[in-house]
């Protein structure tokens, strides 16, 4: 019999399989690796999961693993690597209307794309895995001020990008 508040693995997997793959994808750039993060971040769950008393941070508890594991994987190699335009196409933070009609999607996903990762991974899990700054703050283990100053100074450097890329003639 299973105690109300025990999480279920299998559903846990469904419901966060795709989101951690997308996120370990844009951290590491490769399928492989992110395969590799979700896997290793699963094992770690059914190892550590119990641990978590409150159902509601199961979430927030799997992308701090998944960072986590990513950090000591890019410590072991000290290599960085590119996020493929692919991938990005559905991944680009929005900006506004004025930016969008002056760039093409390559530009938009070169800019991205170019943006240092401090930067880029709070960006990538406010705007397109929708936490909030309380939950990235957690996951990434920085300070809620931090959170807001990294999002604050990435979406200033992707416009600045936008910005100064050349335009398509119309």
């Amino acid at each position: 019999m299973k105690d109300e508040h025990e999480i279920d693995f299998e559903e846990l997997v469904d419901a966060h399989y795709q989101a951690l793959y997308r996120f370990g994808y844009s951290l590491s750039g490769n399928e492989h690796d992110a395969s590799d993060l979700v896997q290793e971040t699963f094992s770690t769950f059914a190892l550590k999961g119990s641990s978590i008393r409150d159902r509601s941070k199961a979430k927030t508890w799997l992308f701090t693993t998944l960072h986590r594991h990513f950090l000591r994987q890019f410590r072991k190699s000290k290599r960085v690597q590119v996020q493929s335009p692919e991938i990005l196409a559905n991944q680009a933070p929005p900006i506004d209307s004025d930016a969008a009609r002056a760039i093409d999607c390559d530009s938009a996903l070169d800019a991205l794309v170019s943006i240092n990762e401090t930067y880029r991974t709070p960006l990538t899990l406010y705007y397109l895995r929708h936490f909030n700054y309380r939950e990235i703050g957690e996951i990434l283990e920085i300070p809620i001020g931090t959170v807001m100053s990294r999002l604050a100074r990435g979406k200033t450097e992707l416009k600045k990008i936008l910005l100064h890329s050349p335009k398509i003639d119309q």
